[in-house]
């Protein structure tokens, strides 16, 4: 029987592979994809982290690249693999993980596609993405309008022509509203807050990672009143101009959608009956119901203290703000994966 299942191969499974392999712990990495990096790879083409390369090195193992650099999706994902192929970390792919059930002797039974993993500990890496969300709307707007969540859009390639709406305004809704609207052939509205603030990727010679780093904007607790504060606040979009981007005078913004019929989509602002393709960059909803008998709290999101669960045994890695604003990053995740084996090796 293992000592450790890792559930899930992207940057909080494998740091934490890191730090369990250093104690000599019986691990395997399971993931429900076909190779490592699926998940960045499966995201829009011209996708770059908002992160340079120096901030975004997993324990152990620098990402080469020069200073200042910021890697694109393939460059991180190709890092991933030589990132398992270096420490050559145990993994089975292809190996979705539906149910985790804990047995009366203390062990787990995971079931997945292809059968069943029993293992004494279970430390859950899925990420804080997992079921792309759209609003009820979308199931009231004509087939041939085209609708896709950002989760798959790839490329202007995917949208047939005619105008285009893009719903969302965080990172992904503004980048890709950037990237849709630079295509002058046709008008692109906008769902979405138009006030959010927007932060350059440089300021004053210096990242604004390295800013963060100085104040210590990444490290402040959950728990601590900084903490509590940046939480409870919108979230900036990083290296976008996002008032050059709503000055375009093909972008029109429309305010918040509120319903549809057919062709006809109602904004707050006003109705339009001319768009043919949708780009819903409106979010994910997590799904830990497959963990039997886990307390989630009001987000849905599973109860826990820096990792440590309501089921003894079972861990998680990766969550947002499970500890401090950067635990989900891929250049934060370690500070939590130490500290949790640090736990788990005592």
């Amino acid at each position: 029987m293992l000592d450790y299942v890792i559930i899930g191969a992207g940057q909080a499974g494998l740091a934490m592979a890191y730090y369990l392999k250093q104690s000599n712990k019986d691990f395997l990495i399971v993931d429900g994809d076909l190779e490592i990096g699926t998940s960045w790879l499966n995201r829009w083409d011209s996708l770059k982290l908002f992160t340079p390369t120096e901030y975004n090195h997993l324990p152990g193992f620098k990402f080469e690249a020069p200073k200042g650099y910021y890697p694109d999706k393939f460059e991180v994902a190709n890092y991933f693999k030589s990132y398992v192929k270096h420490y050559n970390f145990s993994t089975q792919f292809n190996t979705l993980i539906t149910a985790v059930q804990k047995k009366e002797n203390g062990s787990f039974i995971l079931t997945h596609n292809n059968g069943e993993i029993e293992t004494q500990n279970v430390i859950v890496a899925t990420g804080p993405f997992h079921i792309p969300y759209t609003p009820p709307c979308h199931t009231k707007i004509s087939a041939d309008t085209l609708q896709i969540h950002s989760n798959y859009y790839k490329a202007l390639s995917q949208l047939q022509m005619g105008d285009a709406l893009v719903v969302g305004a965080g990172d992904s809704g503004y980048q890709i509203l950037d990237e849709i609207s630079k295509d002058n052939s046709r008008t692109v509205y906008f769902s979405g807050n138009t006030n959010v603030k927007s932060i350059p990727q440089q300021f004053l010679g210096k990242t604004l990672w390295w800013w963060f780093t100085l104040i210590g904007f990444l490290s402040f607790s959950k728990y601590s009143w900084i903490g509590k504060k940046i939480n409870s606040t919108s979230q900036p979009v990083i290296g976008i101009d996002v008032k050059e981007i709503l000055a375009r005078e093909n972008v029109i913004p429309v305010g918040r959608t509120k319903d549809a019929m057919e062709q006809d989509l109602f904004f707050e602002k006003m109705k339009v009956s001319t768009i043919k393709n949708i780009v819903w960059a409106t979010g994910y909803r997590p799904n830990f119901h497959w963990i039997e008998g886990l307390e989630l709290d009001e987000n849905n999101y599973p109860k826990n203290f820096r990792g440590e669960s309501n089921i003894e045994g079972l861990y998680f890695i990766g969550l947002p703000w499970m500890y401090t604003r950067g635990s989900a990053t891929l250049g934060g995740v370690a500070k939590d994966a130490v500290y949790l084996a640090n736990t788990l090796c005592k």
